[in-house]
């Protein structure tokens, strides 16, 4: 009697490699459009003349509350100006259209090479702004200044209404998104010179 014969043992086949994985990628275009970028440093703010004038020489730089500081450099330059030269009214109300035709110029290149939309580092329009304020308000005192500060600071850090709407009215990496940089801050300072004309009006 013959032994049965041994069946040979299947020999083990590798696994087929699985398909490498496929790269993240963004469920819509936008996606990746939201990342929130980094502050710009003194780099690139000296790249550029228009990076310096829309980051107010520096005053968007500060980790906090830069439109803040923007404010207080415009108001330190309104009383250097105004103690060195003493400018007629009329030669400020030049200098304001000057700025801010600068200013619309500065930011919409700011805009188009840092690749943002209405960051918090471009303070020129805080400038522009609160000088038109304390121009139309002069000769206000030290006080009057205080307070016009105080709510040109509210208008254009909380933006109620009607500043809400001016911040959404234009938005973009081009011109008109530039204007809209500067568009909001002017509608707080208009609001900030009603108020203080009402206060005027009811209580002087």
């Amino acid at each position: 009697m013959n032994p049965e014969p041994h069946s040979p043992e299947p020999v083990a086949q590798p696994a087929p490699p699985s398909p490498p994985p496929h790269p993240a990628q963004p469920t819509t275009v936008s996606e990746a459009a939201i990342e929130p970028l980094r502050p710009p440093g003194l780099r690139f703010m000296l790249a550029h003349p228009a990076h310096a004038l829309a980051l107010g020489f520096g005053a968007g730089l500060s980790p906090r509350a830069p439109g803040t500081v923007g404010t207080l450099l415009a108001w330190a330059l309104f009383v250097w100006v105004s103690l060195l030269w003493q400018p007629p009214a009329w030669a400020w109300g030049l200098m304001i259209a000057a700025a801010l035709l600068l200013g619309w110029w500065a930011t919409a290149i700011t805009l188009r090479q840092s690749g943002a939309n209405d960051p918090g580092y471009i303070v020129i329009d805080e400038i522009v702004a609160f000088w038109l304020v304390l121009w139309l308000i002069a000769p206000a005192g030290w006080l009057g200044q205080l307070l016009a500060f105080a709510l040109f600071r509210f208008f254009d850090a909380v933006k109620p209404e009607p500043v809400a709407w001016a911040d959404r009215a234009f938005k973009g990496r081009g011109w008109g998104g530039a204007w809209g940089v500067m568009f909001d801050d002017l509608v707080a300072a208009f609001c900030t010179l009603l108020v203080l004309a009402l206060w005027r009006f009811l209580f002087f």
